[in-house]
C-alpha cells in the first residue's frame, strides 16, 4: 500500500513537471496575438488557478511580454496602472468596516488586502514560472527606460519596488569572492557591468582578480541563475591610494614573507549590475560584510576605505562659474587639456579645487534636500566618513569629464559607522575629516588671469 501511494505521487508530480516543461496553456482560446495572451493571462493568474496550471500560465504570460515591440510595453505599462490597480469603492468600505469595529484585527486584514494594487500580487504570481525573476528584473528595467516620457504609469514602480524589496532581502543575498577560478559567465558578466573603471579584456581582468593584493566580492541570489547583484573591486595597499591609475595599471605578486602585511583596503570600484534594481539597496550591506570578510583573513589590515570618482562635481563647478566671475578662470583652466603636464598650474589650481570639491561635498543639495553627489550620498548614507580629497587623481576621459580629474576617500571607520549613518539619515550631517575641514575652511586665492 505504501509503495502504491508513492508511485501516485510520483506519476502525479511528473504529469505536472511534463506540463510545465511543455508549456501547457492555460490562456483562453481565441487570444491571437502576443499583446492580448498576455493580458489575458495576467487576468487569469489573479483567479484560482492550480499550481501547475499557475506556473504554466505565468511562464506564457512572460513568454509574450518578451514578443511586445516597444510600443506594445508602454501599452502594456499603462493597463497595468488601469486595470490591476486598487478599487476605491472596496477601500472606503474595508476602511468603514474597521473604523466602525474599533479598528479589530480582522477587518484590519480586509483593510490591508483591499489597499494592496492587484499589480503587486500579480508580480507574485508571475514570479512562481521558472527564472520568472530575472524576467521581471528586465521588465522593470524596460518600465523605467519609457517612464520619463509616460508620467502617468511611473505610479506601478512602487509595485515593482515593494515587491523586489521583499525579495531581495538581505537575507536571501549570498556573498561570494569572484576569483580566476570563478565560471567564465560569470567573468563575462563582471567585464560587461563595471562601471566605475572599464575592464580591458581579459588580462586586465586577471590583474583584478588573480593578484595577490586584489579581492573581488559580489552578492547573488539564487532565483537569478548565476546573475551578479551587486559587485565590489579591492586593492590591497600599505597606505590610503591618492590616484586610482597605479591601482588600474598593474597588481602585484606578493611573497608575505618578504613584505610588511597589507595594512589598508582600497574599494576602488562598485558595481550594480541590474537596471531593473535600481533603487533596491545592496551596496551598504556589501560593503559591511566585505569588511568583515577581509577582517577575519586579515586581522592587521587597519584602514578600509575607498578611491571614488566625484561624478556631479564638474556640472556643479561650471554652475557656480555661471554666478561666479571668480571661477571662470578656473573652469577655463580646467578645460584648457595641458594642465595634465603642467605641474606649476597644478599647484596654483589644486587649493581652490580642493576647497571647492569639499564645499560641493558638504553643501551642495538634491532637490530633494540631500546630498547632491550620488557617490557621496551612498557613502555617507553607509556611515562613512569624507577622509581625503585628491587631484589630479583620475585622468581617464570619463574621470576628466564627470569631475575635472577629483577623487576622494571615504573612510568606513567600523567603530563609527553606525553613529555616521544615523546622523546622516536624521540630520543629512556629512562626516568630514579634519584636514578636509580644513579645505573647506579655507580662502585660497583665485586663479584669475594664470592662462594670459
Amino acid at each position: 500500500m505504501q509503495q502504491s501511494g508513492f508511485r501516485f505521487f510520483q506519476d502525479l508530480f511528473g504529469n505536472i513537471g511534463r506540463r510545465v516543461r511543455l508549456g501547457v496553456k492555460a490562456t483562453p482560446v481565441g487570444t491571437s496575438t502576443a499583446f492580448e495572451r498576455l493580458l489575458a493571462a495576467c487576468s487569469l493568474l489573479l483567479t484560482d488557478l492550480g499550481e501547475a496550471s499557475k506556473i504554466t500560465t505565468a511562464k506564457q504570460a512572460l513568454t509574450d511580454y518578451e514578443l511586445l515591440n516597444d510600443t506594445q510595453r508602454v501599452l502594456f505599462f499603462k493597463h497595468l496602472h488601469s486595470d490591476f490597480g486598487v478599487n476605491s469603492v472596496k477601500v472606503r468600505a474595508a476602511y468603514e468596516q474597521w473604523d466602525k469595529a474599533d479598528e479589530s484585527s480582522d477587518t484590519f486584514n480586509k483593510l490591508f488586502s483591499a489597499v494592496e494594487p492587484k499589480r503587486q500580487a500579480l508580480l507574485r504570481q508571475l514570479n512562481s514560472a521558472p527564472g520568472a525573476t530575472t524576467e521581471l528584473m528586465k521588465m522593470r528595467a524596460d518600465l523605467l527606460s519609457v517612464i520619463a516620457n509616460n508620467a502617468s504609469i511611473a505610479v506601478i514602480d512602487a509595485d515593482f519596488v515593494h515587491v523586489f524589496r521583499s525579495w531581495f532581502n538581505r537575507g536571501f543575498l549570498v556573498l561570494r569572492r569572484i576569483d580566476w577560478d570563478t565560471p567564465a559567465s560569470i567573468l563575462e558578466k563582471i567585464v560587461q557591468y563595471e562601471a566605475v573603471h572599464k575592464i580591458n579584456g581579459w588580462d586586465d581582468l586577471r590583474r583584478r582578480l588573480d593578484a595577490t593584493d586584489r579581492r573581488c566580492y559580489g552578492f547573488f541570489h539564487p532565483a537569478t541563475r548565476g546573475e551578479p547583484l551587486i559587485f565590489v573591486e579591492v586593492a590591497l595597499c600599505n597606505g590610503v591610494a591618492s590616484a586610482v591609475a597605479p591601482l588600474l595599471a598593474s597588481s602585484q605578486q606578493i611573497d608575505q614573507t618578504d613584505v610588511k602585511p597589507f595594512d589598508t583596503a582600497i574599494f576602488y570600484s562598485i558595481s550594480n549590475c541590474q537596471q531593473g534594481l535600481k533603487g533596491i539597496s545592496f551596496g551598504n550591506f556589501l560593503l559591511k560584510q566585505v569588511v568583515l570578510e577581509l577582517s577575519l583573513e586579515m586581522p592587521q589590515l587597519r584602514k578600509f576605505a575607498t578611491l571614488s570618482p566625484v561624478p556631479g562635481f564638474a556640472k556643479w563647478l561650471a554652475g557656480q562659474a555661471q554666478e561666479n566671475q571668480q571661477l571662470v578662470s578656473l573652469v577655463s583652466a580646467l578645460a584648457h587639456q595641458d594642465w595634465h603636464e603642467d605641474e606649476a598650474l597644478q599647484a596654483m589650481m589644486r587649493p581652490q579645487l580642493l576647497h571647492l570639491t569639499a564645499t560641493y561635498i558638504a553643501t551642495a543639495k538634491s532637490k530633494k534636500n540631500t546630498v547632491s553627489d550620488p557617490v557621496a550620498k551612498f557613502h555617507l548614507g553607509n556611515g562613512a566618513c569624507v577622509d581625503a580629497i585628491h587631484w589630479p587623481a583620475d585622468l581617464s576621459t570619463k574621470g576628466l569629464s564627470e569631475s575635472f580629474g577629483v577623487m576622494i576617500n571615504y573612510w568606513y571607520e567600523v567603530d563609527e559607522i553606525e553613529a555616521r549613518h544615523e546622523a546622516f539619515v536624521q540630520q543629512q550631517a556629512v562626516a568630514l575629516s579634519p584636514k578636509v575641514k580644513t579645505m573647506l575652511a579655507a580662502k585660497p586665492n583665485s586663479i584669475k588671469g594664470v592662462l594670459a
